[in-house]
């Protein structure tokens, strides 16, 4: 007997669709059976004309929490991914202070416990003390993070040869490192000549030679250290380029992101800080290009790099564009932009399903419990009812950032229900029940 069974709906994998029924038990799938078979269950919800979508899980996302929490916590980030579809989210470690060692990694673990409504992978940020990569790695977090541009010289990788030298530091170790493609030199050239702290200067220090430098970088270093990496936001076509040339080299997978799928630097005339983030925007033919590789399959996974502020922060009057902090929130809105790909028959559900649920649960160390609908993964499951249409507001924004970007825009889907661990969170847009979420760690 299940506990639970969810009859009639089509079932969408990275591989494709089917038809069956889901029988939930112990918050596990415990077994798809052919539509309409005989089965007992506690509780029989009819999904008859709904799509059935595994849990997105967001490779890419800052909750704030510990230190900056009057812009986003544990509880309001998850409240909102959860009303988003997101079921997993795995939060990067800029917080204050970042988790670069083991007793910050293991102290965050504890802070989010029982306050969390979707999963909570962390990742761990590689510091130049290399020395303390094995105590985090005993902590199985699901990722490292390696920066290479704009960031405290503690944790600055600016050459080939520090990146290489960090990357041998996890020799023989099953992590996954992700790295932010950049250039220092570049940045700081730009920083030196341009003062002015303008739209146009903000654009010129992180010129699309930057980010393909860094992916470059990143794949050399990695071959020649055996290393597996991730490659963040690339977000033109250089990027584009650079990446489809050489990433055979090594064992890579890249992301972009949905503001960068959708918008251009022309979209800072209308929405000013509100879409400043770092990378910037890009042009109309950077953002067909992207598009074009998301379609051609070339990128492996769409993350929201949720990074909100509180809104006084993005409304305050600065002296300069370049003084506003980077970042927007997205966990709320990454199921809806990705729908409206499929709108505009850019993608297919099942692309949908493989970039944002089993690519970033296979690269991120939960492959056997996440990012599918099969006997034994965990239940984390969406209701998707193509009958009806949803639009995105502001005023429904869970994120103490406030708004979105993508306000007003109006996708041919609803999502009407999603289920955590096989128990319902979400019904009609509302969180149900309390916080119900785990800390999720690496796959040994």
């Amino acid at each position: 007997m299940f506990d639970t069974l969810i009859r009639g709906g089509m079932l969408v994998n990275a591989d494709g669709l089917s038809r069956g029924d889901i029988g939930i038990a112990a918050g596990k799938v415990a077994a798809v059976v052919a539509p309409g078979e005989a089965a007992e269950a506690g509780t029989v919800i009819d999904a008859s004309g709904c799509f059935l979508l595994p849990g997105l899980v967001d490779a890419h996302a800052h909750l704030r929490d510990p230190g900056l929490t009057h812009k986003e916590d544990f509880s309001s980030g998850t409240h909102a991914a959860a009303l988003g579809g997101v079921t997993t989210v795995l939060d990067m470690p800029t917080d204050a202070p970042w988790t670069a060692t083991s007793e910050q990694l293991a102290d965050k673990m504890a802070i989010a416990q029982g306050r969390i409504h979707a999963d909570v992978g962390l990742q761990a940020v590689v510091s130049r003390d290399l020395s303390l990569i094995p105590r985090l790695l005993d902590h199985a977090p699901v990722s490292f993070e390696l920066f290479t541009a704009d960031v405290p010289d503690a944790f600055l990788f600016a050459t080939l040869d520090s990146v290489a030298e960090a990357l041998k530091a996890f020799a023989g170790a099953d992590t996954l490192i992700g790295i932010s493609p950049g250039d220092q030199s570049i940045l700081a050239g730009s920083s030196a000549r341009d003062r002015s702290g303008s739209i146009a200067s903000f654009l010129d220090s992180r010129p699309p030679l930057a980010e393909a430098n860094g992916i470059a970088r990143a794949l050399v270093a990695a071959a020649s250290t055996e290393a597996r990496i991730h490659v963040r936001q690339i977000n033109s076509e250089l990027g584009v380029e650079t990446w489809s040339r050489l990433r055979g080299m090594a064992d890579a997978s890249v992301e972009t992101t949905p503001q960068n799928l959708f918008f251009t630097a022309q979209d800072y005339e209308t929405q000013g800080a509100n879409l400043k983030a770092s990378p910037p925007l890009r042009s109309p033919h950077d953002v067909d290009a992207l598009r074009a590789a998301l379609s051609a399959g070339l990128i492996d996974i769409v993350a929201t790099d949720h990074a909100p502020h509180a809104p006084a922060e993005k409304a305050a009057l600065y002296a300069a564009f370049a003084d506003t902090p980077g970042g927007m929130p997205g966990l709320q809105t990454l199921l809806a932009t990705m729908l409206r790909l499929v709108d505009e028959g850019l993608i297919a559900l099942p692309e949908l399903v493989r970039m944002c649920a089993r690519n970033p649960a296979e690269r991120f160390g939960l492959g056997r419990r996440k990012g599918r609908i099969a006997a034994g993964y965990d239940a984390d499951l969406l209701i998707l009812d193509p009958r009806r249409c949803s639009t995105v507001a502001n005023a429904a924004q869970i994120s103490r950032a406030g708004y979105t970007p993508f306000d007003g825009w109006t996708v041919k889907a609803r999502l009407t229900n999603v289920f955590l661990h096989g128990r319902e969170i979400v019904r009609d847009g509302r969180l149900v029940g309390p916080a119900q979420g785990k800390i999720v760690t690496r796959e040994r």
